[in-house]
């Protein structure tokens, strides 16, 4: 048997998955959607951003254009509803909020527009991300991970699912969608079309790689791809979240150009059932949470995320409901469509119930009692009480609240993730009344959670004898440094998403200014460490395309706050009823 890391050449492509023009939905009108109102701008160029910039590419197909798209390309215009996420005909409700109002009641910037007086900052991330576009055949696919020069690529050469979405988002608002489609189909591919082995098992047929890299083959003369389920990762675990990340960006895509059929396509309705059917299928699991190893998402080392990290459970909320937008009824798809509805009932009520923490949760688990039997205890988990760590008493505000890291029997991870939360919030997992919780919070506690660089991936740090057993003893991860409380600049993009969803856009434009002031003197950092995040990362790549474009995709949604409808979901009028007590609490 030949070595698993042979396994993964991709060969010529016979599924074309080729959408004809004559089939598209016209471009000649404007929608008058409130998601169109910009439908008129031409995508950003730059006229110094010359292709000798991309001549360190040459290996990924060709030369770099300024332009993925024709110029002047504008948003197609929505054909259809697809799902009970697009809520504006319905009666206004104390639970219920419409997206597109919540977008109407955001103030535009007061200043100078982007395309007038642009930000030397934001003008230079385009270069940048112009840049980091792989391209496979003369056709762009994707954008590597980081391209520093000074450090040795290892895989931060490759096109990552989970880096790329911020890239995607950025050329989307931007009237480019020709690199994300072209990126869909090459996952779809590689989820499809391969054996996913690692040594002697083989994975699910619904596992998406968590990268992919474009090398030229000499004896071919043509380029191939070379993927990675894993195999090849920081202790070979397979990435859970990547399968998610992918539905949905097929969602964004479909919403921001109104190209639903491609989706709508046989081989991508296949695609959605499997990444779904590895997490909907029957097992001992008591929860309707997913079950996950350590390093599994973002966090990719042993951090102690093992069990239902908060991250995985929001990214699994968001992307079950984007497939449920997305699937067709017919064959078996209502059959996958009640499984989905079930389970995102099941899934609302565990997370809103049992993740999240406010002063008055904290001082119920405080007094928890244990070892109670019978459905009608209240410790559910048997949690310990002696178990709650000494920080979360004084970090807590009277004001505000959020999901904690994890729960399973006997132990509540208090930790706080950053993506998770704004992920709750981004796919309405979070109610209104938590969303303003977690705002309260970050508010309350900005000088922990934001520092002088946005934004803290974990809160607090794991030190001393803590770090040593939860991490391995893991260099990498030592305290503010990495994912043990390290400051990541990507994540500004789902902050500014959830502040502007949660009606709190000023709070985006402070981060944003704090991002601004710094970022492109230090060369665009894949994290940075201490307290504050006041110092470039130790081992931080630079020119880190995911916090390029993260900071574009912030920067773009904060002038016109429409954009955030390619990506957030309005509050599912199916879900459970919000929990009695306030999410908020407050004398």
């Amino acid at each position: 048997m030949p070595p698993a890391n042979n396994m993964f050449i991709v060969t010529p492509l016979s599924l074309d998955l080729v959408i004809p023009d004559s089939t598209r939905v016209g471009v000649e009108q404007q929608n008058t959607h409130f998601r169109e109102r910009a439908a008129g701008r031409l995508p950003w160029q730059h006229s110094h951003c010359s292709t000798s910039d991309g001549q360190h590419q040459q290996q990924h197909g060709g030369s770099e254009q300024n332009a993925l798209t024709q110029s002047g390309q504008g948003r197609l215009q929505h054909t259809r509803t697809l799902s009970s996420d697009n809520l504006d005909g319905l009666l206004p409700s104390p639970s219920m909020r419409s997206l597109a109002s919540m977008i109407a009641e955001t103030p535009r910037s007061d200043i100078s527009m982007m395309s007038l007086e642009p930000h030397p900052t934001f003008v230079d991330a385009w270069r940048c991300l112009r840049r980091a576009v792989v391209r496979f055949r003369g056709v762009a696919v994707g954008t590597i991970a980081a391209m520093d020069p000074s450090e040795e690529a290892l895989n931060y050469n490759q096109v990552f699912f989970r880096d790329f979405v911020p890239s995607a988002l950025a050329f989307l608002m931007n009237n480019e969608p020709e690199i994300v489609k072209n990126f869909l189909k090459k996952a779809l591919l590689l989820q499809s079309n391969w054996e996913k082995r690692i040594d002697n098992f083989t994975l699910g047929k619904g596992a998406m790689p968590a990268s992919f890299k474009v090398q030229f083959d000499s004896t071919r003369s043509h380029d191939v791809i070379m993927a990675d389920f894993g195999e090849s990762a920081i202790g070979r675990v397979a990435p859970v979240d990547s399968g998610f990340w992918w539905i949905i960006l097929l969602r964004a895509y479909s919403r921001s150009t109104g190209d639903h059929i491609l989706a709508e396509t046989p081989e991508f309705q296949r695609g959605i059932k499997l990444v779904l059917s590895l997490c909907l299928s029957e097992g001992f699991d008591t929860f309707p949470t997913l079950l996950c190893a350590d390093g599994c998402c973002m966090v990719d080392r042993r951090m102690g995320i093992y069990g239902y990290p908060i991250e995985i459970q929001s990214l699994f909320y968001m992307a079950l409901r984007c497939a449920r937008g997305m699937l067709s009824p017919e064959g078996d798809g209502m059959e996958m469509l009640e499984r989905i509805e079930k389970r995102l009932k099941a899934l609302s009520f565990h997370i809103r119930s049992y993740f999240w923490l406010d002063f008055e949760q904290l001082n119920t688990v405080y007094r928890y009692k244990t070892e109670e039997y019978s459905h009608t205890a209240v410790n559910k988990f048997n949690v310990i009480p002696e178990s709650i760590p000494n920080w979360i008493f004084d970090f807590m505000p009277m004001k505000g609240g959020y999901f904690i890291g994890n729960v399973s029997p006997a132990r509540m991870d208090f930790r706080l993730f950053c993506l998770g939360n704004c992920v709750a919030i981004l796919s309405s997992l979070a109610t209104p009344e938590q969303e303003a919780g977690i705002m309260d919070l970050f508010e309350e506690r900005w000088k922990d959670l934001v520092g002088e660089m946005p934004l803290k991936i974990a809160y607090p740090t794991l030190e001393s004898h803590a770090w040593s057993l939860t991490t391995g003893c893991d260099p990498k991860n030592t305290r503010w440094s990495y994912h043990n409380g390290g400051s990541w600049p990507v994540l500004i993009w789902l902050f500014t998403a959830a502040c502007i969803k949660a009606r709190r856009r000023h709070i985006a434009s402070r981060a944003i200014e704090l991002l601004e002031a710094r970022i492109a003197k230090d060369q665009w950092p894949e994290y940075y460490d201490g307290k504050l995040g006041r110092y470039v990362g130790k081992q931080a790549r630079k020119f880190q395309t995911w916090s390029i474009a993260g900071y574009l995709v912030a920067k773009m949604m904060l002038d016109d706050p429409s954009h955030l409808d390619i990506i957030a979901l309005d509050d599912d009028v199916k879900a459970t009823a919000p929990m009695s007590r306030s999410a908020s609490w407050s004398f």
